[in-house]
């Protein structure tokens, strides 16, 4: 086993540890209630909490794996979260071809490239190309109908579920001088860990002491929880430096950059889903929607983390 794999392995004992105190949190809340009472928010809680034991202990097995087993996951991850988002989308029968190249072409493609290593490529690739291949497509089938829109949510769709997902296992492609490259599954657990709990704190945190609603007719997140959400991920992220090649203070304020832009992420996908009038993404994971409904944090800020940490320490 190297030493990786090893640091992996003590990362996920100590994360079951994090979990296991959540658990009991929760359960020590739950149980203070009146019998026959639930409390919603204890309830949301322990849900994410149990949602999360599913989702590390599969991340964990994919880190061991290597490099291949983040690009799978993701790449899956990625087909998941485009099919639950088309699936709120306007389509017609023209842009069906445009829909299975963007499934079976794009998608598969812009993971090749990202394990290949190919950065001029993976960074252009959907936003170029594929951007200006699939309404030509689309337009060759003859249908104007609400076409803009189509084109839009199509291109949006690809944007968010697979061009900012890749960029998740893009990280283990930046090249950090002093930092091996097998370290890189660490610096995806950074990023993950810091999103994830930020965003847990800052649920928990708006629901106790949040009084200000940030949009108060789209989102019950607030600017207070919010706050101690960016703050707790930026301690959680200091302690956490030793997996980055940060040191402590850029590590907690890549940690905050990133709660940051993983929380505001989130409230696009609140406006998302109350355009269309729907609470979750899909019904996937029980109380817990769907696969975007998951990462919509991480997919916003893994795009700018990536880029952050090329510019200053690539």
């Amino acid at each position: 086993m190297t030493s990786t794999n090893t640091e992996i392995l003590s990362l996920f004992i100590g994360v079951c540890g994090l979990l296991t105190l959540l658990t009991i949190f929760g359960e020590v809340l739950r149980a203070r209630l009146d019998k026959g009472h639930e409390n919603p928010v204890i309830e949301t809680f322990m849900t994410r909490v149990r949602s999360w034991w599913a989702i590390v202990i599969l991340f964990t097995l994919a880190l061991i794996a290597g490099t291949g087993g983040i690009i799978v996951l993701f790449a899956f991850a990625s087909f998941a979260a485009l099919r639950e988002f088309l699936t709120l989308t306007n389509k017609r029968r023209a842009d069906h071809l445009a829909l299975a190249l963007g499934f079976f072409v794009v998608l598969p493609l812009q993971y090749l490239f990202v394990g290949l290593g190919w950065q001029a490529l993976y960074t252009v690739f959907i936003p170029v190309y594929a951007f200006l291949m699939l309404p030509i497509v689309s337009a060759l089938r003859g249908n104007p109908d609400r076409f803009l829109i189509r084109v839009a949510e199509t291109q949006w769709a690809l944007m968010i579920a697979v061009f900012c997902m890749s960029h998740v296992p893009a990280l283990l492609m930046v090249d950090v001088a002093g930092y091996p490259a097998d370290r890189g599954v660490l610096l995806i657990a950074f990023l993950i860990m810091v999103v994830q709990i930020g965003d847990l704190l800052d649920f928990f945190f708006g629901r106790r002491i949040g009084k200000t609603r940030i949009i108060p007719n789209l989102s019950a997140k607030t600017w207070e929880g919010m706050a101690c959400g960016v703050v707790c991920a930026a301690i959680i992220g200091a302690f956490l430096a030793w997996m980055t090649p940060f040191g402590i203070f850029g590590a907690a304020a890549m940690a905050a950059l990133a709660s940051t832009a993983g929380m505001f992420g989130n409230l696009v996908f609140a406006a998302i889903k109350a355009d269309r009038g729907v609470k979750d993404w899909s019904h996937l994971i029980p109380g817990q929607g769907g696969f975007v409904d998951q990462l919509d944090s991480v997919i916003f800020a893994a795009p700018i983390f990536y880029h952050v940490t090329q510019l200053i320490w690539g």
